[in-house]
């Protein structure tokens, strides 16, 4: 864990490693909520800490303060329907759901409804507190290597307002807010919108690479990115950036570990170095570039994420976080191997072959 403030008037930031120092943070925060607690989850289960904090909020709805939970219908899939889900609307709580499994076929086109999901994590607290990052409200997850941020500042304003957008995209409400932006602020929340030139989180990692001069971190657990992306990844390699790639040795998913090492042996040429997480599954999504920009949150670097899926991240440009993140990115490659060029051309021919279909899956993965 990791905590400084970028000024006195400035955000305060502390980093975490551990999903279960995260939870406890949450918790805590949310036990002490005066106004308002806002919760943006792809990923809910009412397991040991899901149930704690349904509890802690639905306490300080009791108490007068405005809760209101937005669960993707897909990766909250367990609650969608759910008697837990109407014991907490009975409760205070507003909850709503994105996009539910049951289309309504009057309103958009079926394939819509399906995609596009909300991968978003986002927690605000009294319009001052603010978590996000790769975090699951999952107790089967609470060992996987993940990476959060709390954060206190004017960012967490701009995290709520984005949180708002999105409540009043589900209810179908209309105007949206109007976005904010902190152009002063050393944090800012870049959303995700899949549609053309709305791609912020998108466009603003394209741009660090491009414009990288010392090296490129970055930490996916996912990685099937677009070939733009890829190109950039090269070509800040081979004029002499040190681009990093970590990654999980085995994911969640066997096919999208399969389509990443579909670009290793491009990427290794180009001299892109590329680590493979040992210790468990490393499901952080960080970046880091020189000294002077760094993101944390929910993008994976895969189609879905960067084209698809509605995903937020918060991006820095204060050197005391961007360094701390950076000593992550070190203590996590201390866990994990390297792939050389040359081993990797050695590996056996039924690998090459297990590898052949995920080329042909790219762009679905």
């Amino acid at each position: 864990m990791a905590n400084g403030s970028n000024g006195s008037n400035g955000t305060k930031w502390t980093l975490y490693a551990s999903n279960e120092d995260a939870w406890s943070a949450m918790l805590s925060d949310c036990a002490k909520a005066e106004r308002s607690i806002v919760l943006e989850q792809f990923i809910f289960y009412a397991d040991d800490f899901g149930r704690r904090l349904m509890n802690v909020c639905a306490e300080r709805a009791k108490a007068g303060v405005e809760v209101r939970f937005l669960w993707d219908a897909v990766g909250s899939w367990s609650l969608w329907g759910s008697n837990i889900a109407e014991e907490l609307r009975l409760k205070g709580i507003k909850l709503v759901f994105w996009k539910t499994l049951v289309p309504d076929y009057t309103k958009v086109p079926e394939w819509r409804h399906w995609f596009l999901r909300n991968h978003r994590r986002n927690l605000v607290i009294d319009r001052k507190i603010g978590y996000t990052g790769s975090i699951c409200v999952s107790g089967k997850h609470k060992d996987w290597r993940d990476t959060n941020v709390r954060l206190e500042g004017t960012v967490a304003r701009q995290m709520e307002n984005s949180f708002d957008r999105m409540w009043d995209r589900a209810v179908h409400s209309r105007p949206l807010p109007k976005r904010l932006k902190y152009k002063d602020s050393d944090f800012r929340y870049e959303t995700n919108y899949p549609a053309p030139g709305r791609r912020r989180v998108y466009a603003a990692f394209a741009k660090a690479v491009r414009e990288a001069e010392e090296k490129v971190w970055v930490t996916a657990p996912y990685f099937v990115p677009t070939h733009r992306m890829i190109r950039l990844l090269k070509s800040a390699a081979e004029r002499g950036v040190d681009v990093r790639i970590l990654l999980p040795e085995r994911s969640n998913y066997f096919v999208v570990d399969l389509g990443a090492r579909t670009y290793f042996d491009t990427l290794l040429e180009s001299g892109v170095k590329i680590f493979l997480y040992t210790a468990n599954f490393i499901h952080s999504k960080t970046m880091v570039v020189d000294d002077s920009w760094a993101s944390v949150g929910s993008m994976n670097w895969d189609r879905l994420s960067l084209l698809y899926n509605f995903e937020a991240n918060v991006i820095s440009v204060d050197p005391r976080f961007n360094a701390a993140l950076a000593g992550h990115f070190r203590t996590d490659m201390a866990a994990s191997r390297e792939v050389t060029l040359s081993a990797w051309r050695r590996r056996s021919l039924l690998e090459r072959w297990k590898e052949l279909p995920a080329y042909f899956m790219r762009k679905l993965l």
